[in-house]
C-alpha cells in the first residue's frame, strides 16, 4: 500500500527509475502469483474493507491529481510525453482525475463480470474477490498507466456524460438505502421491543428518535443564523424548504391511514430520514462558494488550508463507507443479504430427496447437513460449521463465513464501486477553479451544493413514497 500511497509523488529523473519500479512489480507479481493464498481473506468483512481502502486511496489521488504541483509530477511520471489540457487550457488535473477513476472502474466492472453466479466460497472464482491481492493491486496500477495512452477527447465524453449518469445513479442509490436502513431499524427495534419487552430496546429507541429529531433542529438553527443572511435566497429557500418537508413527513408517519396499512411506520424512520436530509442541506451551505458572502466558512482564513484538507479527507472516508455499505446492503436491491442457503425440493414437482450422488465425502456432509436445516432439525448457521476440521488444520487461522453462502452479491458489490468511481470523477470535475494554485477543495460548487439539495429533496419524496405507496395500493402491499 505504500506503493499506491507515494504513486502520485513520484518524480522520474530517469529511464532507470521506470525501469527499477516495473523490476519491482514484476517481483512482487511473479511472488504472488507463486503464493497468492498469503494475501486470502476468510472474513468478509476484511475483503470489503480492503476495497473501501482501494476507494479511499484511489480517491485521495484523485484529489491530488487536482493541483497544479500534481499535475507537473503526473506529467514528469510520464516523461513529458503527455501534456494534460483542456481545449488548449491547462486543467489542473481534469482528464487526471478522469482517468484515474476510468482505471479504477474498469478494475471493478472486470471483476464483477468475472464473478458472476459465485454463491459461496466453494466456488473457485471466490478467491478471486477475497485473494489475489498482490497481483489486483498490479493490475490496477496497470490499468492507470494504460488510461494514459487513450485519446483525451475519450475521457471529455466519458466525464461530461456517461460518468455523470453513472454518478448520478449512485447518488439515488443511496439514497434508496437510507430509506431501506430506517425501515429496517425501526422495524428491527419494534421486533426486540415485542419479543422480549425490553426496557433497553425501548428506551434506545424512543432516545435515538429524540436525538435525532433534536440533532435536526438543531442544525436548522445553525442554518439560519449563519448561512441565511440578507441577499442569500438560496440558502433561505433550501433552509425553509428543508423544514417544511421535514415536518410534513413526520405528521404523514403517524396519519391514522399510514398507520393502518404501516402500522410499524413512525417516527423513528422520519427522524433519520430528517437528521439525513437536514445534513444533506446544511453540507450544502456550508460548502458554496463565498460570492454572495453567504458562507463565512469560506472567510475564515485562519484554518482554511486546515479545513480543505480534513474536508476532502472526511468527504473520501464517507464515499468509502457508503459504497461498501451500499454493495453489501442487499434488501432494497434484491441481492444476497446475509447467508443463501439453498432449499432442497423447493420448486414444483420435486421430492426434496437427495437423488445425485455427491462427488466427495464433503459434499456428502453438505447435502446432509442442507437436508437436516430444511427438515428443520438443524438451525441454518449449522451450516457455517461444515468443514470445521478443515479450518482448525488451516495454519492461517480465522474463519470462513461464507462457505454456506456469500455475505453479498459479488458482481452487484462491484457494479456499485463502478458507480461510486464515477460519482468521485464528477465531484472532483465540477467547475474547476484554473486559477487555483494549493490544495483544491472538494466539492465547493454551486453544482455540488445543488446537488445536495436536490438529493434530499429526493429523498424525502422516496421516504413518503414507502408509507403512501401501501396506501394507494393495498393489493400490492398487503403483505
Amino acid at each position: 500500500m505504500g506503493a499506491l500511497l507515494s504513486l502520485p509523488l513520484l518524480a522520474v529523473p530517469s529511464i532507470g527509475t521506470l525501469m527499477s519500479f516495473g523490476a519491482s512489480c514484476c517481483g512482487a507479481a511473479a511472488c504472488s502469483a507463486i503464493c497468492h493464498q498469503c494475501g486470502v481473506f476468510k472474513s468478509s468483512m476484511a475483503t470489503r474493507i480492503a476495497y473501501a481502502v482501494l476507494l479511499l486511496v484511489n480517491s485521495i489521488i484523485s484529489w491530488l491529481m487536482l493541483t497544479p504541483w500534481a499535475l507537473k509530477k503526473l506529467e514528469h511520471l510520464t516523461l513529458d510525453y503527455v501534456n494534460i489540457s483542456c481545449q488548449g487550457k491547462q486543467c489542473h488535473g481534469y482528464v487526471a482525475v478522469q482517468r484515474v477513476n476510468f482505471a479504477l472502474g474498469l478494475f471493478h466492472f472486470l471483476l464483477a463480470v468475472l464473478l458472476l453466479g459465485v454463491k459461496s466460497s466453494r466456488d473457485g472464482r471466490a478467491s478471486l474477490q477475497n485473494g489475489y491481492w498482490g497481483p489486483k493491486v498490479i493490475v490496477w496500477l496497470a490499468l492507470v498507466v494504460m488510461t494514459f495512452f487513450i485519446p483525451e477527447t475519450f475521457f471529455q465524453v466519458w466525464g461530461q456524460y456517461i460518468a455523470l449518469i453513472g454518478a448520478m445513479l449512485f447518488v439515488l442509490l443511496g439514497l434508496i438505502l437510507l430509506v431501506d436502513l430506517a425501515h429496517t431499524w425501526a422495524e428491527y427495534c419494534l421486533e426486540k421491543i415485542e419479543t422480549t419487552d425490553s426496557r433497553g430496546w425501548r428506551t434506545l429507541l424512543i432516545g435515538s428518535t429524540l436525538g435525532m429529531f433534536t440533532a435536526s433542529f438543531a442544525m436548522t438553527i445553525i442554518m439560519y443564523i449563519f448561512f441565511a443572511q440578507s441577499g442569500c435566497a438560496m440558502n433561505q429557500t433550501a433552509i425553509t424548504i428543508n423544514l417544511i418537508v421535514l415536518l410534513i413527513v413526520s405528521v404523514i408517519s403517524v396519519h391514522p391511514t399510514v398507520q393502518e396499512y404501516n402500522p410499524k411506520a413512525g417516527l423513528a424512520q422520519a427522524a433519520m430520514v430528517a437528521v439525513y436530509c437536514t445534513y444533506l442541506t446544511m453540507s450544502a451551505v456550508s460548502m458554496e462558494p463565498d460570492d454572495q458572502n453567504c458562507n463565512p466558512l469560506v472567510r475564515a482564513r485562519g484554518t482554511r488550508t486546515t479545513s480543505v484538507i480534513l474536508g476532502a479527507i472526511v468527504t473520501m472516508l464517507t464515499i468509502a463507507y457508503t459504497t461498501t455499505r451500499a454493495a453489501t446492503q442487499g434488501i432494497a436491491l434484491g441481492g444476497n443479504s446475509g447467508h443463501t442457503y439453498s432449499k432442497i425440493g423447493d420448486e414444483e414437482g420435486e421430492h426434496g430427496l437427495v437423488d445425485q450422488q455427491p462427488s466427495s465425502r464433503r459434499e456428502m456432509r453438505a447435502e446432509a447437513l442442507r437436508a437436516a436445516v430444511e427438515a428443520g432439525s438443524l438451525p441454518a448457521n449449522a451450516l457455517d460449521d461444515d468443514d470445521s476440521d478443515d479450518e482448525s488444520d488451516d495454519d492461517r487461522g480465522g474463519k470462513d463465513d461464507e462457505k454456506g453462502g456469500t455475505q453479498y452479491n459479488y458482481s452487484l458489490f462491484h457494479v456499485i464501486f463502478l458507480l461510486a468511481t464515477m460519482w468521485v470523477a464528477t465531484l472532483l470535475t465540477q467547475n474547476i477553479d484554473y486559477e487555483a494554485t494549493g490544495v483544491a477543495a472538494v466539492g465547493r460548487t454551486y453544482w455540488a451544493s445543488w446537488v445536495k439539495i436536490v438529493s434530499a429533496w429526493v429523498c424525502y419524496g422516496i421516504y413518503s413514497w414507502s408509507l403512501l405507496a401501501p396506501v394507494m395500493m393495498p393489493g400490492r402491499f398487503g403483505n
